[in-house]
């Protein structure tokens, strides 16, 4: 697996804490992401991984702590930035544009670059013509890399639901992000597209250069491409390292996996 660690982590999240009313959604998690690696977020159902997704792209607010991404404080970045910062994310529940066209999903992901302003594409300037084309090869490639070219005029509706779950990535992928937030990417899939899917993630880390951070409940697949896991439980961290540590982690086992048989699952 890619160890391409760096100087300075690409992510790091500094003693992050929020609250909804009196609920305690994440208590002080502190965790980092390396530059090249595949990271692993993994918690039993409420234990705080949407929300700290959710605060990644900057749905949420924490009431407490830090999050930098890239020399960036995330907490001070409007949320329509942080896409444009290189922060690309799926959702467990697709986000997609049902109505629209597979081409017209990924070109919105490709336009997170597309900042010409709304005078200049009004009027079509040459600056805004050549964001366009830009946008639209962007698109193309994601497209591409997804194996998508037979659906690209297709109404992502009439699509079966594993072909839109690639579409959502292409989109995510237009945007051209250092770092790619997979929500839950093995759900809903059947077992033939689910047997694919970790090649498919290891590829494009390896393809992109991409930096990634995936959240999962599928335990084979978490363990096969990730590098380093991080454990939450009831809104806390309780382990954090490679796989085999992680995976033979007493709280681990107790809280998310069970019993000693399934943390081999």
């Amino acid at each position: 697996m890619n160890q391409n660690n760096g100087d300075t982590p690409l992510l790091q999240v500094d003693n992050v804490t929020v609250r909804f009313g009196g609920i305690v959604a994440l208590d002080g998690v502190s965790f980092d992401v390396r530059r090249g690696e595949i990271r692993g977020l993994i918690g039993p159902n409420g234990a705080g991984k949407s929300t700290l997704f959710n605060c990644l792209s900057r749905l949420y607010r924490c009431n407490a702590g830090t999050i930098h991404f890239n020399g960036h404080v995330l907490s001070s970045e409007p949320r329509h930035r942080i896409a444009g910062l290189g922060v690309g994310r799926t959702f467990q529940n697709l986000a997609l544009y049902r109505t629209m066209t597979v081409g017209e999903n990924v070109l919105v992901g490709a336009h997170a670059h597309h900042h010409v302003g709304f005078v200049a594409d009004a009027l079509r300037l040459p600056r805004a013509v050549k964001a366009e084309r830009e946008a639209r090869e962007r698109a193309d490639q994601a497209i591409e890399l997804l194996e998508l070219q037979s659906f690209t005029d297709r109404i992502v509706a009439d699509l079966p639901f594993g072909t839109q779950k690639r579409v959502e990535l292409a989109r995510a992928l237009a945007s051209e992000p250092s770092l790619l937030l997979l929500d839950e990417p093995a759900c809903g899939l059947n077992h033939e597209e689910l047997h694919g899917l970790g090649a498919l993630i290891l590829d494009i880390r390896k393809r992109l250069n991409l930096t990634i951070l995936l959240v999962e409940h599928h335990m084979a697949l978490v363990m096969g491409v990730c590098d380093r896991i991080v454990a939450l439980n009831f809104g806390r961290k309780i382990a954090d390292g490679s796989p085999e540590h992680v995976r033979n982690h007493p709280e681990v086992i107790r809280a998310y996996l069970g019993d000693e048989e399934g943390a081999t699952a």
